[in-house]
């Protein structure tokens, strides 16, 4: 079976390399440069940030992903030399309004989330800003060098004889014949595939757009910061106020992030900057005298309650999804990509399919 996979980010690259692994042949191809989206400006926490407040349909895909991404890491590793650094540091949630309903929900999913002295905080935690007064703590929790993730992935499928990767080629159409979606119309040419599967993130209902159909995925623009410290300066990651603080293993610190709807306009602004800077000196005053590295902006694949939109779309044949994960794809990359490459070669899914089949979801 030839495969054609449109978005080269995460979701698009990891799936591709499930079904290539199949023995099929798998082409990707991407508007911009692989990983060059979301998948490079998001924070990394493989978690959602707060998974107490998510229907059961993602928290099912997130607790699949977060048991299998140490293994994806090491695999990536052994087979590109390139290292993902899922990196687990644990995450504190402090001063939650709804610390009851997070306590009940770790007690239902059997997850090793619990209240913490304040005070075990601070001991923990001596760079942590003043003022805080309660906290939960989950073990276990990483981060993943998201950067790292993309290349190491597209690394891994260039080694494959049965992978092709196109970037920066816009697809600006879709075949159809006999009302059956046959590949893709690009500025290079047409490229034809047994399967096409839509995996393009904040752009994935402009494309189907183009084929008359109303898929609920808009851009949601957000904005992050980045700090460099000592390697050891914060061991865990802080999330309060809607903030979050991500230590990687080399001492940069990620501050994020925002939430806005403007369109697929990518440009950093004052306005967030001022406000990252002040969110990571209230979370980290010692970042008041740290030089901001880097600031930039990407856009999420927003979708009706962060349900991914992940199979067959009715009506047409040969077409498919894997998108729509809104600020939980790197989250749900894992577990989203084995599902669709268990649907489309008629495996056992991995688990219950139906809530996030297109049917019943599309306009």
């Amino acid at each position: 079976m030839r495969v054609l996979l449109v978005g080269g980010g995460v979701i698009g690259l990891l799936s591709a390399h499930h079904l290539a692994e199949a023995g099929h042949e798998v082409e990707v191809l991407d508007q911009g440069a692989l990983g060059g989206e979301s998948s490079w400006a998001g924070g990394g926490i493989v978690s959602p940030l707060y998974p107490w407040r998510y229907s059961p349909a993602v928290t099912a895909l997130a607790h699949w992903s977060q048991d299998f991404y140490p293994q994806l890491g090491a695999q990536l590793l052994a087979e590109t030399g390139v290292d993902p650094e899922v990196h687990v540091t644990g995450l504190y949630w402090l001063d939650l309004d709804d610390e009851a309903a997070a306590l009940e929900w770790a007690r239902r999913e059997g997850r090793p989330l619990a209240a913490v002295a304040i005070e075990e905080v601070y001991r923990d935690l001596p760079m942590l800003g003043g003022g805080f007064s309660r906290a939960l703590y989950m073990a276990g929790v990483a981060n993943v060098r998201n950067p790292r993730l993309t290349r190491a992935l597209r690394e891994a499928l260039l080694r494959m004889p049965n992978v092709t990767l196109y970037e920066h080629c816009a697809v600006t159409g879709f075949i159809r014949e006999d009302g059956e979606v046959c590949g893709v119309r690009t500025a290079q040419g047409e490229l034809r595939a047994d399967r096409t599967v839509v995996a393009a993130g904040a752009w994935s209902g402009e494309l189907l757009k183009t084929l008359g159909i109303e898929l609920p995925v808009e851009p949601v623009k957000g904005q992050m910061i980045l700090y460099k410290c000592a390697e050891d300066f914060l061991p865990s990651m802080v999330l309060a106020k809607g903030r979050y603080a991500i230590p990687r293993k080399d001492g940069h610190i990620l501050i994020g992030s925002t939430l806005e709807h403007a369109g697929f306009d990518k440009t950093p602004t004052e306005e967030a900057l001022a406000s990252l800077k002040a969110s990571a000196v209230e979370l980290l005053p010692a970042l008041a005298k740290a030089e901001v590295v880097k600031h930039w902006a990407g856009l999420r694949p927003g979708s009706p309650d962060g349900i991914p939109f992940i199979g067959p779309v009715p009506g047409h044949d040969g077409l498919w999804l894997n998108c729509g994960h809104y600020r939980n794809g790197l989250v749900l990359a894992p577990a989203s990509c084995r599902l669709l490459a268990d649907l489309l070669l008629g495996r056992e899914p991995i688990i219950d399919p139906a809530p996030y089949a297109p049917a019943g979801r599309l306009g």
